[in-house]
């Protein structure tokens, strides 16, 4: 005996995603601001559609696998729990795959850092006809997509559909998805924007911090608030790539030192943790490892840094937190200590790096994040002053503090600072 209730996904899933809901076309190119539910609607019609089509496959990808098991894994497990069909999926982590029990459909999940296990699935059951790429922002490689888009290709059998459906935060607008899907006009297409205002679960509290947004940092709010893309201009480094490299090789060059910094979070923002190489002679800075995280106590923070195997290194932290840099030096962190902040300290340490040349690790995709929209704080007339915004900047804080010793070092045809 079996039992069965009615679910009404409209007041499951609230209004504003209509036309994703519905679309058939190859692309569905969703770009949301914070709390816009395009997350949760994509995990949702997934579910409900992996049920539907019984030949149907999904292939979830991010650009390093292990953000896949805290974001697109949990985000579909609680849509299979929100529609009350736990029973009927198996959930593993090991490997990191979700199973639709009555027809053994899969749902898998890849790393771009791992690129042939993305060009290698073979489906037991059915054909692989779905892509969720999350966080397409983190991809910033057009080339990397198209190794994505042709891995969803062959023929389908009738009923059902090949799609690629991509979600990611705003994005400044030199990024390749604006001109790929949003400057262009094919019925093959869907590219909209949605933001927190179509979002009915959200609380008053919510709506209120969006207001706070709104009154006192109107940039950001064009952003962050209403999903419009990001910065274009007063972009404060350029001087940037990302590219893979061994941080093995790189270490036993003569003259490059480790660098570590650290800049304390909690609630709203999260603790950054930069690891970083330098060469003065060079004037190369490589970033090679990250920690970006929320809700971080400072026992925390340790246990973070020591799993990463980073604890004996010498780590220079924000001095604003004694308390805190006193509580981690007393767990294990010897060699931590307070950055030494001054007049005018932010504006010179950026001028310092903007000397070098940063190399960044593809695995370090937070501060790809921050560094590509890193940018100056612009006045009433849109002009940009000499003040960094108060937004993408943990990480770049953390790397300032990393380089702050290193900044008065002598270097070959330089004078001393």
């Amino acid at each position: 005996m079996t039992t069965s209730k009615r679910l009404s996904l409209k007041q499951l899933i609230g209004g504003g995603y209509n036309r994703f809901w519905k679309f058939r076309g190859r692309y569905r190119v969703v770009k949301g601001s914070r709390a816009s539910k395009k997350s949760a609607t994509a995990s949702l019609w997934y579910i409900v559609n992996l049920i539907k089509y019984p030949g149907a496959n999904l292939l979830v990808v991010r650009k390093t696998f292990r953000t896949l098991k805290d974001s697109c894994f949990a985000q579909l497990k609680w849509a299979i729990h929100q529609l009350g069909v736990d029973a009927y999926f198996l959930c593993k982590e090991s490997p990191l795959e979700i199973t639709y029990l009555p027809t053994g459909q899969k749902i898998y999940f890849r790393g771009l850092d791992d690129p042939l296990k993305v060009t290698s699935i073979a489906v037991d059951k059915g054909c692989l006809c779905w892509l969720w790429l999350e966080e397409g922002y983190e991809i910033t490689s057009e080339a990397d997509f198209d190794m994505l888009d042709e891995s969803i290709r062959g023929e389908v059998p009738e009923g059902l559909f090949k799609q690629i459906t991509i979600t990611f935060n705003p994005w400044s607008e030199r990024h390749w998805l604006k001109k790929k899907f949003f400057d262009c006009s094919d019925p093959d297409i869907l590219a909209m924007t949605t933001n927190y205002m179509c979002n009915e679960w959200l609380d008053e509290a919510d709506r209120r911090n969006f207001e706070r947004m709104r009154i006192n940092n109107p940039r950001r709010y064009k952003v962050a608030g209403e999903g419009n893309w990001g910065v274009a201009d007063g972009i404060i480094y350029e001087n940037w790539e990302e590219k893979p490299f061994s941080v093995r090789e790189v270490s036993a060059v003569p003259g490059v030192e480790s660098i570590f910094g650290l800049d304390f979070g909690y609630t709203n923002d999260p603790t950054a943790f930069f690891c970083g190489l330098v060469s003065h002679t060079e004037k190369t800075i490589w970033v090679f490892d990250e920690l970006y995280k929320k809700a971080l106590t400072n026992r925390m923070i340790f246990d973070e840094i020591t799993r990463m195997g980073y604890a004996k290194e010498k780590i220079i932290a924000d001095s604003a937190e004694p308390k805190s840099i006193a509580e981690l030096r007393e767990f294990g962190l010897r060699r931590i200590k307070a950055a030494n902040k001054g007049k005018d300290s932010v504006n010179n340490g950026i001028q310092k790096i903007q000397d070098y040349h940063i190399i960044v690790h593809p695995r370090c995709v937070n501060y790809l994040t921050e560094i590509s929209c890193y940018s100056w704080e612009k006045d009433k007339a849109d002009k940009p002053t000499n003040k960094p915004e108060d937004a993408n900047n943990h990480l770049m804080d953390a790397m300032r503090y990393a380089m702050e010793e290193h900044n008065f070092k002598l270097t070959p045809g330089r004078v001393n600072y």
